[in-house]
């Protein structure tokens, strides 16, 4: 026996053996560890590379941060909501809510903070995975699992723009997924990067107290009126009953699915909503220059739709300057854009967006025959239902492939892939199936549907967009329907298109 396989060896003596490991401790993850530590019957571990729990409303902690889908749409169905104070919730009472999952569902130790994923491989000879998990403190852990569930997300990897001198500018950068107490802003001279989601709700905070506040802007966003409101004690009261959020939470998802309608360029559907956004920002911006910098030039729907009331009026103030080109170079504290012109800054905020496309923990998954996840999607992510992959057996992508959503909650989504990832795990318990995997032929003939359905939506046809692949120009990460129609499709598991492998033939 050679060194290495000693080692190995020793490794998966002391591996803990387990029927599912999840990787991921957000909304999919603690989704997923809530409906198993229900049933009872299945043995698990969460594996979280942070020190806590909360996925991207853990890392989001940027001045405004909040949720864009009303509260009682963005929680799960089987969780009675909290008692949130207004129509969208904020990061922190997102993340108390997450927290407060965890603490009531009773699986706090089954979570592994300041644990990584750094390797996990498909044992055919074992009919498992053997996933290598470290932390930052150099300590090292394996983990059998008869069952891998990647719950990483979309939002978990910052996306930083190459900007030629950006590595030596002297003051503070900083992605608005990774803000800490140290960033002063206060009578700082700031630039923003970016009109995004994250951007439209940092830039009015960050405008009241910068001494000057530079917003670089590449392409404008759509924006309609966000119209927020706190709910009033009666309200709240009424809420707390499961029966009355249940009917709010249908009649939201049946109300946010009518927007699909828009998707796929229908009249007047889409003339409605384009007359909105154009409405909002005739109604907030009185400067017939800026508006017409602030004018999209891009069909409405291909990028997300933004909803603010104060994005406008920040943009507008005194302090504020409206750059309607990117950030191009950095020369020390001078940042200049691409009309030519420069900005001394103190602090660069990166409201940049995220390697959503490309999963980089793909590169970390290898199925049959050593195949990494990441060469499997060298061409853009593909999957059966969304959440299951051929060559990948016994694992289950959450809020991966074609599984979120442009127009509505990505908390129903997930827990539609829940419904079929137990579905999955019944039907190999009661059959006595050691191995499932989808078959190929099943993969492509659901990808050749994805890219059917796709082909008329604006997202193909209106713009370039983080939704869609930068290679394959395929849309692969937005399922390009409504909501109910991703349940009707992908809620229940079949069995039909998987190869199967009982028990006894390994033993």
């Amino acid at each position: 026996m050679t060194v290495t396989s000693q080692g190995a060896a020793r490794d998966r003596a002391s591996a803990v053996e387990v029927d599912v490991a999840i990787v991921g401790a957000g909304f999919a993850g603690l989704g997923m560890a809530t409906q198993l530590a229900r049933r009872g019957r299945e043995s698990f571990v969460v594996l979280e590379r942070a020190d806590a729990v909360g996925g991207t409303w853990r890392d989001n902690v940027y001045p405004g941060i909040a949720c864009d889908i009303p509260a009682h749409l963005y929680s799960f169905s089987f969780r009675p909501p909290a008692d949130w104070a207004s129509r969208y919730p904020s990061g922190a009472e997102i993340r108390d809510y997450l927290e407060q999952t965890v603490s009531d569902e009773g699986f706090a130790d089954r979570i592994w903070l300041r644990t990584e994923l750094r390797q996990a491989h498909w044992d055919d000879a074992e009919a498992r995975w053997v996933i290598a998990a470290g932390g930052a403190d150099g300590s090292e852990r394996t983990v059998l699992a008869r069952n891998l569930v990647l719950a990483v997300g979309r939002l978990s990897e910052p996306k930083i723009p190459r900007i030629d001198g950006l590595d030596g500018f002297p003051g503070q950068v900083v992605h608005t997924a990774a803000w800490h107490d140290a960033v002063a802003v206060d009578g700082a001279r700031i630039g923003v990067v970016g009109t995004g989601a994250s951007a439209v709700q940092v830039i009015p905070h960050l405008a009241e107290t910068a001494e000057e506040l530079v917003v670089f802007c590449r392409t404008p966003p759509y924006v309609v009126p966000r119209e927020d409101r706190r709910y009033t004690e009666q309200e709240r009261a009424a809420l707390r009953d499961p029966e009355v959020a249940a009917e709010v939470r249908d009649r939201l998802l049946t109300e946010a699915d009518a927007a699909f309608r828009q998707r796929l360029g229908l009249h007047p559907d889409i003339d409605e909503i384009r007359a909105r956004a154009r409405d909002h920002l005739l109604a907030q911006v009185a400067d017939p220059v800026l508006r017409e910098q602030l004018t999209p030039d891009y069909e409405i729907g291909c990028k997300r739709i933004l909803l603010s009331d104060d994005f406008y009026p920040a943009l507008q103030r005194p302090n504020v300057v409206f750059e309607p080109s990117a950030l191009e170079s950095v020369i020390e504290s001078k940042a200049t854009a691409r009309s030519g012109r420069t900005y001394d800054l103190d602090v660069l905020v990166m409201a940049t967006g995220f390697e959503a496309a490309r999963p980089p923990a793909a590169v970390r998954v290898a199925g049959r025959g050593g195949r990494r996840l990441s060469e499997h999607w060298s061409s853009g992510m593909t999957s059966y239902a969304s959440t299951v992959v051929s060559g990948f057996p016994n694992m289950f992508v959450l809020d991966g492939p074609n599984a979120a959503l442009g127009h509505n909650s990505a908390i129903y989504m997930i827990e539609t892939q829940l419904d079929y990832v137990l579905g999955a795990l019944d039907y190999t318990a009661e059959r006595g199936v050691r191995v499932l995997e989808v078959s190929a032929e099943a993969e492509e003939a659901y990808t050749r549907e994805i890219d059917e359905r796709s082909a008329s939506t604006v997202w193909l046809t209106g713009c370039d967009s983080w939704y869609v692949d930068p290679e394959s120009r395929r849309l692969t990460l937005l399922w390009p329907g409504t909501a109910a129609s991703f349940r009707e499709r992908n809620g229940t598991f079949d069995p039909a298109p998987f190869l199967t492998e009982p028990d006894e033939v390994r033993r």
